[in-house]
């Protein structure tokens, strides 16, 4: 790829030092996607500016008339501290004819709202959980098609914000307490649905019309809280390195997954994708129940492509090294620009 002038927007507490050296393992996992994308595109010989933005979209136009860059490559979840907003970021950066990486608005917006997506999904004949949404300041009745145990999150949080064992519930008791916890801890409307007991895989999608499906990944959960605890992917499995390397979490490829098995979950990922419009890059979430069922969990339009991330190895595992990954990512977002449509 030729040398290209790429302003890099992320939040800006993790704007990247030039150098990981003399920060421990817990800092360095604050800003280790940033990092890893800022210091390979300069490695590649790219002019990189990383920006930090939260408050003000002016900084963005200002940078974006200064600096004149080729493409935005797109880091940002969320503005004003609101997940929610993070749509409006390519939408301000079509308006401003710029090419940017990763999703699409339209995708975002469908992606982000749980209920909605799996509402789409189920649509298209894909096994989803049922599930049951609790809007904030109303009272908690469990509808009688829904059967406990039940998993209650967040309706468009993500990151695994919220979740703990304790997201578990099996009375209408613990129900409601824990949507109470939604509302007033998170701040937002609370989504329960059925805990399907199983194995959590991973599926990454990259592209915009032509897709390529990466191999199916798993998250194996070690000795994570001994026989009694419920393997989900709490807010400590995701995100606590010395939790992760405490009770043994990794993530590799998903073994013994019969050949039709596999090629059916990412056949299925591909559906998913373009039932909700995304495009760029996108990881969807799924748990394989013991009947060899694949439930359909979330989309995760740009997700965190870290070196570490599942992702990243995913797309390595499949011999795309990060360097060709990131490019491939650029490109995908020009493309894009040039084809003059977006999907949103």
């Amino acid at each position: 790829m030729r040398r290209l002038r790429i302003l890099v927007l992320m939040h800006p507490d993790f704007v990247p030092p030039d150098s990981t050296e003399g920060y421990t393992v817990r800092q360095i996992n604050e800003w280790k996607t940033e990092f890893d994308v800022v210091s390979t595109l300069r490695a590649a010989g790219h002019e990189v500016h990383p920006l930090g933005v939260q408050e003000e979209i002016k900084p963005v136009r200002d940078e974006i008339e200064g600096f004149k860059p080729h493409v935005v490559f797109n880091l940002l979840e969320q503005f004003h501290h609101e997940p929610v907003y993070d749509q409006h970021i390519p939408s301000f950066l079509e308006l401003m004819q710029i090419p940017y990486t990763g999703c699409n608005p339209r995708g975002l917006i469908l992606a982000r709202g749980k209920d909605l997506s799996k509402t789409l999904v189920h649509h298209r004949r894909i096994a989803v959980p049922a599930f049951a949404v609790f809007p904030m300041r109303r009272k908690v009745k469990r509808p009688a098609r829904l059967a406990l145990p039940l998993i209650v999150k967040s309706l468009n949080e993500d990151g695994s914000f919220g979740i703990s064992q304790a997201s578990i519930v099996d009375t209408d008791e613990k129900l409601a307490e824990r949507v109470a916890f939604i509302h007033e801890r998170v701040g937002t409307a609370a989504i329960a649905e059925q805990y399907i007991e199983g194995r959590e895989l991973y599926v990454g999608v990259l592209g915009n019309t032509r897709l390529r499906v990466l191999p199916v990944w798993e998250l194996k959960f070690g000795s994570m809280g001994g026989q009694a605890a419920r393997h989900i992917a709490t807010e400590k499995v995701k995100h606590d390195p010395d939790y992760q390397e405490r009770v043994g979490i990794e993530d590799g490829p998903a073994k013994d997954l019969a050949p039709e098995v596999h090629a059916r979950i990412q056949r299925i990922a591909k559906r998913i994708y373009r039932t909700l419009g995304l495009d760029g890059y996108a990881r969807i979430d799924f748990r394989l129940a013991a009947d060899g069922t694949p439930y359909f969990i979330e989309a995760n339009p740009n997700p965190e492509i870290a070196k570490s991330q599942e992702f990243a190895t995913a797309a390595k595992h499949d011999r795309l090294d990060y360097p060709d990954l990131l490019h491939r990512i650029l490109a995908l977002g020009i493309s894009r620009a040039k084809a003059g449509v977006s999907v949103g």
